[in-house]
Formats: structure tokens, sequence, C-alpha cells
């Protein structure tokens, strides 16, 4: 199978030696942006090519046809507007053509914005289009009615990849180190697999069932900004650790981060983590149940009826889909309803606020939901970040 990138080319947009330094000595006299944590968590995955074939933010022909037709302007699929947003006061100081400093949360030069244009836009039809709602409690639609009134489109360049959390960077491998690591092991089928939560025993379930009909497997824990009541990354990180030294073959699983920011877009995000994942040089990614979801916004299995909408080969990875895993006693074994004649009497089954209850009192919810390892880890973690 091929692993070729999206749009046939691993973009990077990091500066190197004489180029950088000198420009990193013009960004102090040059007019300044200060990033959102989401905007240069984006400008990270554009400078290392997980975004390709984006080269910057968008301009206005690209964020139009990604906003109503789910494609770049050259009809290359792309599901989720990445853009970069500023005040309408900003904007009347910076004319097209110009060079502009962007820096990050604690003021240092970051990078460049090569701006090309500046564009209004439809807050709310971005919201009915992409989100399918104009509910600001949706987290992702908050984000979007809190930016600024006018957008940047243009190409970057980045002096430095942004710095993660201690606990991520060995397990920092950018699209190129991933491809090359591929190729060294020989996998030519590789399914990637997102998640922001702890793995319990459903998402096992289904990374298992992948494995056995690809080479390898791509445990690909998304670490930019999420919801402040997920569960924290360096508990995350922890949980994937023990799970992956006890529970799974060490020469057929690599777990890399993705330092991406979720937008909780349920069906168009699941396009869009296949989409990044194809340029980290998966040929194949699972979609669950409510992929990328977040409340009642999305119906359970919106996330692969979205996928029809494409044509066959048209996205350059295959999704695997699944249906939602659980713990039958009856079959003594994880199921799904596909492969479980057994009604719900038999199957263990615990929400997360459930789950989330338990773990507060310190109390071990059953194997048969999560691994007795990774539960103890929670529970450690439930206590550490309480105090």
């Amino acid at each position: 199978m091929s692993l070729e990138p999206h749009g046939g080319k691993l973009i990077n947009r990091l500066l190197q030696g004489r180029e950088r330094d000198d420009l990193a000595e013009k960004a102090r006299s040059l007019k300044k942006i200060k990033l959102t944590p989401r905007e240069t968590s984006d400008v990270d995955m554009i400078s290392i090519g997980a975004f390709s074939p984006l080269t910057g933010f968008m301009g206005k022909a690209d964020y139009e046809t990604v906003v109503n037709d789910m494609c770049l302007a050259n009809g290359l699929p792309w599901t989720i507007p990445i853009t970069l947003s500023v005040s309408a006061d900003e904007a009347s100081g910076l004319p097209p053509g110009q060079d502009v400093a962007l820096v990050d949360e604690s003021d240092e030069p970051y990078g460049f914005l090569h701006l090309e244009e500046k564009y209004t836009y439809d807050k709310r039809r971005e919201a009915e289009r992409v989100y399918r709602t104009t509910d600001e409690a949706h987290p992702g639609v908050k984000a979007l009615y809190e930016m600024g009134e006018v957008l940047l489109g243009g190409e970057v360049s980045v002096l430095k990849k942004r710095k993660l959390e201690p606990i991520f960077e060995n397990y920092r491998l950018d699209p190129k180190e991933l491809r090359d690591l591929f190729k060294e092991k020989g996998w030519k089928r590789v399914v990637g697999f997102q998640t922001r939560n702890p793995v319990h025993r459903a998402h096992e379930y289904l990374q298992k069932c992948a494995m056995e009909i690809v080479d390898g497997l791509l445990l690909h824990p998304l670490v930019g900004v999420t919801k402040e009541d997920d569960v924290p990354a360096d508990v995350r990180m922890e949980c994937y650790e023990v799970l992956l030294k006890g529970y799974y073959p060490k020469d057929r699983v690599i777990m890399a981060v993705l330092p991406a920011s979720m937008r909780y877009a349920g069906p168009r995000e699941a396009i869009f983590h296949a989409i990044v994942r194809k340029n980290y040089g998966c040929t194949h990614f699972i979609v669950g149940r409510d992929h990328a979801g977040v409340g009642n916004y999305y119906g359970t299995y919106d996330a692969h009826y979205i996928f029809d909408q494409f044509k066959p080969g048209e996205l350059g990875i295959t999704p695997l889909f699944f249906e939602h895993a659980f713990f039958c006693k009856k079959c003594y074994g994880m199921v799904s309803k596909k492969t479980c004649p057994h009604d719900s009497s038999h199957h263990v089954f615990l929400s997360g606020t459930k789950v989330r209850e338990m773990l507060r009192k310190g109390e071990m919810p059953p194997p048969e939901f999560t691994r007795p390892e990774v539960a103890e880890v929670l529970i450690r973690g439930m206590k550490r970040n309480s105090q």
C-alpha cells in the first residue's frame, strides 16, 4: 500500500541554520501576534508536515470550500478550518505582503506569518457546518466564538518545535521520523489509533482486532489542548505505558504522541484525524463509537457515515469501523453487537461518570472493563490531582 502523504508531499516549514538565526533576530522588529495554545499547536503541526498539504493558515478560498464542501479549493478532501484570528483593530495595522512575528504564550518568538490576505467570516455558519451546532456549551463552538473577527491567511515559517511536557518528549516522533521507522521495520500496513483518554478493555479489543490484519499499530494519543475535565496528560501516559508493557507484543506497536489540539467536531474530526494519521504514514485508521464527539451533539455512528461522502480511495487511508465493544459474561470475552447474541443483562458496561466516581473513591472498576494495572494508575492519578 502507498504511504504517500496527503496531497503527495510532506511539508516542512521548520527553519534551519543561518536562515533561522537571521529571522529570529528579525522577529524583534516586526509586528507581533500572540498565539493561543490551539494556534501554537496548529503552527507546530503545520511545521512538521502533520497537516500536509497546508503550508500555513488558510486563505479565504480554502476556508470557504472547507466549511461548505469539506475540501480545499483544489478539491483535496479537508474537513476542519485551520485559521488564525485577530481583532478588527489588530487587523487594521497588518497590511498583506508583510511578515508578522508569531509569539507563543510566554511572548517568545515562535515563527512568522507571511501575510497574504485578511478576511472576515461568519462564525455561526462555521459552527453549523463544522460542528453541526451553534450551542456555545459545545467546547469547539465556544472556542470558535471566542476568536477574533478577522482571519489572516498565509504561509508560516517556524523557528522551533513547540515544547511539550517532559513526559511526552521521549514519545515525540514527527511524520518523517515515524515514516522512516515504519520503513525500517518493514511495515507496509499500519493502523493508527486516536485517543485522548486512557485505553480501556474496549479500546484494547478494537486495536487488537485491527492488528490481526496489519503489520503494526501506531498508538497515537493526542496531547494538545483538551477539555478541562479530561484525564490529565501525565496520568494518561502512565496508563499507556503499563498497558503496552503487559499486554501488547513489543515488536508490533509504536507509541508516539500527537501534539494536536482537540476540536470535538465529531464526524468532521474523524476525517481530519484519519488524514493526519495518513501524513504520519498510516494506511488504516480505527474509527469507533462517537469518534471525537462530546455531549449528545452527534449520533453514535455519525463518524462512520461521513466517510460515505467521499469516493473510494479519495482519502488515501482505509477506515476500520468498529461498533461499541463490551465484555459479555455469557460469551466470556470482549464482543460487540455484531458478534454477541446475548441481551444486555450479561454485558459489563459502565458510564464514564460511574467509572470516575469509583476511581475517586479508590474503588477498582471490574477487570472486564479496565485492566487492574491501568485502574491503579488512574486511582493514584485521581488522588494526586485532587490534593
